[in-house]
């Protein structure tokens, strides 16, 4: 399908994402015990048959190229056009680096995006949970007449989001920022198909004015210019992950059953960075009750409730409740840990205790020794 780009956003900082992402973008964060956040998007994008893809990046991206590598894994890597990361090469050489806002990272960017010879653009985040049918949101916007459409979720998110109110006719006719919970409109997942011509003349206004954001000001000129837009409606798991908080829950959301057949439905496969590992071994004394378990992991202990990547040794008379424990930590004999995420490469000591909350999950940063 040559006549749709996409671009996956893997910039944007996330403050309240505190330590997961002190060495990597939010949309390089380890998920569900073998993916990262970025595989969602770029799977979903290769489900629809779109293979020209960029990945607006900004700093600390080291493990996000890691992962990604060529875009072989999403059948990317290509001789004319596949998988491109696009580091902030197109920032004056005032800038400090930072993009202040999405059209401004969409004009640090524009020359990939103008010598595409797609016809239209599809933009997606790189932080978010959601595997989305695109090809039916293609085909929704293919038999409209509008100029954009706006990809939204049957359900109110967790954090802030946009809504749009939609008329009668099936067309918005508002849009409401920056809202919390329930309200008018539909929420939005912040994923959109756009004419390439109309994008583009959005940029260059937003450059000319020194607008930054995608929402507050080139959304709000183009509807106000009466353009078009419909609108797709994703039903199935989603949400954006912002905080900690938002990160623990939707990682505790796909040990139920219901949310990873959503997830992961069998027609839309979920494609990763392919690990060639040994089976995990579980001990005479292991117990594992409702959790996920990635390969390599030798399981001594009690795990309860938990998400457990690959290569994690959990030593007898452990117990894990509740925890989200990243690739290659070690949990010594008789430790105990409960609602805590240890990033990479942690080591627990054995009879350490350590207990967080459902809400406030205690953050274990990279490679630390307790």
């Amino acid at each position: 399908m040559r006549k749709y780009q996409g671009i996956i956003f893997a910039y944007r900082e996330e403050p309240e994402l505190r330590e997961l992402t002190a060495n990597r973008t939010a949309a390089s964060l380890p998920f569900c015990g073998r993916y990262r956040l970025i595989d969602f998007p770029l799977s979903s994008l290769r489900n629809a048959g779109v293979l020209d893809v960029g990945v607006i990046m900004q700093r600390d991206y080291q493990s996000l190229l890691d992962h990604i590598g060529s875009g072989k894994a999403w059948d990317m890597s290509r001789r004319s056009g596949g998988l491109r990361m696009l580091p902030p090469f197109g920032l004056p050489q005032y800038h400090n680096g930072n993009y202040n806002g999405t059209m401004e990272a969409l004009n640090a960017v524009g020359s990939y995006l103008r010598d595409s010879s797609a016809e239209n653009v599809i933009l997606m985040l790189g932080s978010v949970a959601a595997n989305i049918d695109l090809a039916a949101a293609i085909r929704k916007y293919e038999e409209s007449d509008a100029d954009a459409l706006a990809i939204c979720m049957d359900h109110d998110p967790m954090g802030v989001h946009h809504r749009f109110n939609v008329g009668p006719d099936g067309y918005v006719n508002g849009l409401n920022l920056y809202r919390r919970g329930a309200g008018d409109g539909l929420p939005s997942l912040e994923a959109y198909i756009f004419r390439k011509d109309i994008l583009l003349e959005l940029m260059d206004y937003c450059r000319a004015n020194n607008h930054y954001l995608f929402h507050r000001d080139a959304i709000t000129l183009f509807l106000s210019r009466g353009g078009k837009m419909t609108v797709y409606v994703h039903e199935g798991y989603a949400n954006s992950i912002r905080t900690v908080e938002e990160y623990y829950q939707v990682s505790r959301d796909m040990l139920k059953a219901e949310n990873r057949r959503q997830m992961f439905p069998a027609g839309r496969p979920v494609r990763a960075k392919t690990h060639e590992d040994v089976s995990t071994y579980y001990g005479e004394t292991a117990r594992s009750v409702n959790s996920l378990v990635g390969d390599k992991c030798i399981i001594e202990g009690d795990v309860e409730n938990c998400i457990i990547f690959s290569g994690v040794h959990v030593a007898p008379g452990a117990k894990l409740r509740d925890c989200i424990i990243m690739k290659g930590c070690d949990v010594g004999e008789g430790a105990e840990l409960s609602c805590v995420i240890a990033d990479k490469a942690c080591k627990f000591s054995p009879a350490s205790v350590l207990i967080g909350s459902p809400k406030l999950p205690t953050v274990v940063p990279k490679g630390t020794e307790i």
